[in-house]
């Protein structure tokens, strides 16, 4: 699902408008009564319901009156609209719906159901009515939509404030579009910020609805439709360089359809691995990635390790997984020595995994990072301590296209790799990830809740998989076990790119995590959990294609034909 910014949506808007006739007030009624019915749906009783709405002088202040008119309409036994500011101060539909509200107001004497006050200053907000919270009160944020670029203060951040106030003593909070307080085009927090159960935005989402930490303040999301044709959507999003999307499973389903295994494909034609991992003492981290890379279907994994390693990972039992020593330091990391050694096994591989449990403290176990990096030959996949080898990441070593670098960094491991602060990286993901991206010709897998993927070409994809279980030791070399088999499986296959294949791979082990913590509840998930979840993953994204043809046999009467896919 396409992500839109401020830009594109009012665009969109421009082009409904003046290219199919839709009116904007027609917009705006239709984005009210969008809300009506999430609230119905969410299981919220309007009829004798009492409702709070607080609209700003724009167009989501619109919108909030079409609610509140909707609300009366339907029955609700008081609606409460509080405008910052004051209707003369409104423009165009926006006007005109809460004049609306006004005569219907003024037109009830005491006994009425809907009132409006307009909050001019903060010494207003005493005397608005209906401040009390009661049982079943339902709070409405119309305060700002889109448009914001920069804190809230003053009036709208003293109104943010109580609205945080009545939701902790008990009201529900619906924000319309977008909390008040976010930048749309950010998943970052700049202020005070309205945080809701609900949000109900139009069109497709916005980087503020589905990025975090931003996106934690929605709650749970509904994305409305109000009558922007979806070619028009389409057209615009795809013309638009530095596009976002945000994944779902069908394009998984898809990635799946089209890698899948031919009836006579041999363990060399579905990933051919070489692992670059482990070090004395920190073999688990290696184990773990071979594991995930042999049960998200690579052919064959080949463990490249620390001499003294050898017999620690033999113990740790991936009996399918190969080993090769390398020559080691002292202190048991990857020796400058082993550079030929290495190389040599690379040759030829279908991808190659760098990073879980190497030392990357010592200086010498970073030279051979970084000779490594530079002159191997197959796409890579760098997680972990390959990455603290590399920073600050250096200027002059980028991907291309023969050669495609995956990294997957975590906030600390981006910070360290940017210079920046994990507090920088995190208030604002999309702008790291992507400057990264694109400097070094990268495809950067910026890790946390709602991982990022960053192309080179700009391009963010949101993985909405994955929970809070997954904050686990090894989980990390799990991602990358699963990403260098899911490469290895897409060489040569041109109906996948790349950016696919990496979303396919951050999108399977999150649901993998997802399916894990099902059963086992989020704090008993461990990464091993989420290797042994990966089967029940891809075939439930996959489906009956992912269980074999052996599945499919009526032994003895018929035989699925050689070449059938």
């Amino acid at each position: 699902m396409r992500v839109l910014t401020s830009a594109m949506v009012r665009e969109l808007e421009r082009r409904t408008v003046e290219e199919y006739g839709v009116a904007y007030g027609t917009l705006m009624e239709v984005a009210g009564g969008r809300v009506v019915e999430a609230m119905l749906t969410e299981g919220i009783a309007i009829v004798g319901g009492r409702f709070m709405i607080f609209c700003g002088r724009g167009n989501n202040g619109g919108d909030g009156a079409v609610v509140a008119r909707q609300l009366w309409m339907r029955g609700a036994r008081r609606v409460d609209v509080f405008l910052l500011g004051e209707v003369e101060g409104m423009k165009d539909d926006a006007r005109v719906n809460m004049e609306i509200v006004r005569r219907l107001a003024s037109g009830q004497g005491s006994e009425g159901r809907i009132f409006l006050t307009e909050v001019k200053d903060e010494s207003g907000l005493p005397a608005c009515p209906g401040l009390n919270v009661m049982d079943g009160m339902v709070v409405i944020d119309g305060i700002f939509g889109t448009g914001l670029s920069r804190p809230v203060s003053g009036l709208a951040a003293r109104v943010i404030e109580e609205i945080g106030a009545m939701r902790a003593a008990g009201a529900r909070v619906i924000a319309i579009d977008l909390p008040s307080g976010l930048v749309a085009d950010s998943g970052g927090m700049i202020g005070p910020t309205v945080r809701a159960d609900l949000t109900v935005t139009f069109m497709n989402p916005k980087p503020a609805n589905v990025v975090m930490p931003a996106a934690e303040a929605n709650g749970r999301l509904r994305v409305a439709a109000i009558g922007t044709p979806d070619w028009l959507v389409d057209s615009l999003a795809s013309g638009t360089a530095g596009r976002m999307e945000l994944v779902e499973e069908w394009q998984v389903a898809r990635w799946l359809a089209a890698t899948r295994r031919k009836l006579a494909s041999h363990k060399g034609a579905v990933g051919n691995l070489l692992l670059v991992a482990g070090s004395r003492g920190r073999t688990g981290a290696a184990a773990l990635a071979a594991a995930a890379a042999l049960r998200a279907g690579a052919g064959t994994v080949t463990l490249a390790t620390p001499q003294s390693a050898i017999g620690l990972l033999v113990a740790q039992a991936v009996p399918e997984a190969m080993s090769a020593p390398l020559a080691e330091t002292s202190e048991g990391g990857i020796a400058p020595a082993a550079l030929a050694e290495a190389l040599r096994l690379a040759g030829g591989r279908s991808a190659i995994g760098l990073g879980p449990g190497i030392l990357s403290s010592e200086e010498a176990s970073r030279s051979f990072v970084r000779q490594f990096v530079e002159e191997r030959s197959a796409p890579m996949v760098i997680d972990a301590d390959g990455l603290n080898a590399l920073a600050p990441w250096p200027t002059e070593l980028c991907g291309d296209d023969s050669r495609p670098i995956v990294i997957t960094p975590h906030p600390g491991e981006m910070a360290r790799l940017t210079g920046m602060t994990i507090a920088g990286v995190q208030s604002d993901r999309i702008s790291a990830a992507r400057d990264l991206a694109c400097q070094q010709h990268l495809t950067v897998v910026l890790k946390g809740a709602r991982t990022l993927v960053a192309t080179p070409d700009g391009e963010i994809f949101i993985v909405p998989f994955g929970n809070p279980g997954m904050a686990t030791a090894g989980s990390g070399d799990v991602l990358t076990g699963v990403l260098v088999a899911l490469l290895g499986q897409a060489v040569g296959i041109e109906a996948v790119t790349l950016a696919e294949t990496v979303v396919a791979g951050v999108s399977l082990h999150a649901m993998a995590g997802d399916l894990a913590a099902t059963t086992l509840g989020e704090r008993a998930v461990m990464a091993t959990s989420i290797i042994e979840a990966l089967p029940q993953a891809i075939i439930a994204v996959g489906g009956e294609g992912e269980k074999g043809r052996s599945a499919r046999l009526n032994y003895g009467v018929a035989i699925d034909p050689i070449g059938e896919a």
